[in-house]
């Protein structure tokens, strides 16, 4: 793998990175609406990825595959049922009290929000390695 397609691979990683940040802040701002412009309480959202090549390689030689990144392929509503609590006076509840709840838990967000942070550092540290390496390549040559 040389330098550059170590780049590319981490760059998309970071860009994927910031966007699964998006939707965590997202699920977490909303995790107490109970009606949104459909009516229904605010639906979980997640992302769901896919490896994607960030090079075509032709010619490898046995054993090597080629350098893959990760792309964003669509962003979902969790169809979990919404939970219900009891809350006569809100003016959401229904006949029996029962509140609608969004499906977002707030602990689940909060760790794929720390699990998504070491993520984006991890490929942060790596992509500035690679081009550290880089640098002291063009030094060698010097």
């Amino acid at each position: 793998m040389d330098f550059l397609n170590a780049m590319h691979a981490s760059a998309s990683a970071l860009s994927v990175g910031r966007a699964q940040m998006n939707v965590i802040s997202e699920n977490l701002a909303n995790s107490n609406t109970t009606r949104t412009a459909n009516g229904q309480p605010y639906q979980r959202k997640f992302m769901v990825l896919a490896p994607a090549p960030v090079e075509e390689h032709e010619n490898l030689p046995v054993g090597e595959q080629a350098v893959q990144g990760v792309k964003l392929v669509e962003i979902v509503a969790d169809q979990t049922p919404f939970p219900t609590v009891y809350r006569p006076d809100h003016p959401d509840a229904d006949e029996n009290g029962l509140l609608k709840m969004p499906n977002v838990n707030v602990i689940t967000e909060m760790a794929n929000m720390l699990m998504a942070k070491r993520i984006y550092d991890s490929n942060a540290t790596a992509l500035s390695t690679a081009r550290s390496m880089a640098l002291k390549a063009l030094e060698i040559g010097k």
